[in-house]
């Protein structure tokens, strides 16, 4: 298949699937659950680096994506998440529950838009089905805090070694490094959402080279919506709000990347289960929405019915009725003057 041809279906895909409305939605529901989140990604890769060291960290990036006013919100955000409130033991558990069920919201919202992606029917909303979607939702923000301990590792594993070897080493080739590093990361991650969300079976195989795509559509977006943020003045346009605005923006189109790359995963999954279906003798066509012996049993009938099966060969001949065509005409035809038959007694 050409690339040209690939690349349109994937767009098609996204399209057909309102993938933008996906995305507001999402952005929506991640206004609520960042914060939780974060303060769950910064507390598992706190218990190794220490919790500011993990937070500088990560404000970092966040500053890099959407500028001064997004992070100092995104900051503002984690301090009232994590801000210690009296109140016992009870309201302590209390509000870890509310923290992580919040934290989950918005990976329940993804969820759904990517078994609308891969064309997956949602299984029934009970009780256990909604624990058991929030604790893989769970699983994907504690998996996002051990990314998160990995970067902080391989940064300062290369920040020492730039120290090390600054006169033999090029700071541009530790900055490539660093790059492919969170190239790896960010990869990982989606190839774990694509794979674990889904109300499918997916296999590994069908989505590394989507959660490549993204993370590569990630990788140059941020700079993008970096230079759309700095250069729009959007947040001194909504006054007081522009803060929660570049997040949202940040966020939705985010998304959109995010989408992009699960119907390219969709795409690339469908050509290749095609590519791999054995060539069979059964010839292209609408296959049969009857089983073969019901079949065979209209067409049995049928053939009684029009004195040409005795009786005591209905039970007999009706393996082979389905052989031919022929009996299942004979039952379409019985079939039709049982029916005019009735309509002549109604008009009697």
């Amino acid at each position: 298949m050409r690339v040209w041809d690939f690349l349109k279906e994937t767009f098609s895909e996204w399209s057909e699937d309102r993938a933008p409305r996906m995305g507001a939605a999402l952005a929506y529901y991640t206004v609520f659950s960042l914060a939780p989140v974060l303060v769950i990604a910064i507390g598992v890769a706190g218990i190794f680096f220490g919790q500011r060291m993990a937070e500088g960290r990560l404000m970092h990036e966040i500053r890099n994506l959407v500028g001064p006013e997004g992070a100092g919100a995104i900051r503002a955000m984690i301090a009232n998440a994590a801000a210690d409130r009296p109140g016992g033991v009870v309201a302590t558990m209390m509000g870890v529950a509310a923290l992580v069920f919040g934290a989950t919201g918005a990976f329940v919202e993804l969820q759904d838009a990517l078994n609308t992606i891969w064309k997956v029917q949602p299984r029934s909303r009970g009780l256990l089905r909604m624990l058991r979607d929030r604790f893989l939702s769970f699983t994907l923000v504690v998996g996002i805090g051990f990314l998160l301990l990995v970067s902080l590792v391989i940064s300062a594993a290369l920040a020492a070694l730039g120290s090390v070897t600054a006169r033999y080493v090029s700071p541009s080739l530790l900055h490539g490094v660093n790059f492919l590093v969170s190239f790896g990361v960010i990869t990982v991650l989606f190839a774990m959402i694509f794979k674990i969300l889904p109300d499918a079976k997916i296999g590994w195989r069908d989505v590394w080279l989507g959660a490549a795509v993204a993370s590569l559509l990630f990788s140059a977006g941020k700079f993008i919506i970096g230079l759309y943020l700095g250069k729009s003045g959007m947040a001194s346009a909504y006054g007081a709000a522009g803060s929660l605005v570049i997040v949202l923006v940040w966020v939705y189109y985010s998304a959109q990347i995010l989408f992009l790359g699960a119907e390219f995963a969709h795409v690339y999954a469908r050509r290749r289960e095609q590519a791999l279906k054995p060539v069979t003798d059964v010839g292209v066509g609408v296959p049969p929405t009857r089983p073969r012996y019901e079949v065979a049993a209209l067409a049995a009938v049928g053939g009684f019915l029009l004195g040409r099966t005795p009786l005591r060969r209905v039970a007999t001949s009706a393996p082979e009725a389905a052989k031919t065509a022929a009996e299942v005409a004979l039952a379409v035809a019985a079939i039709e003057r049982v029916r005019r038959a009735r309509n002549g007694k109604r008009v009697a």
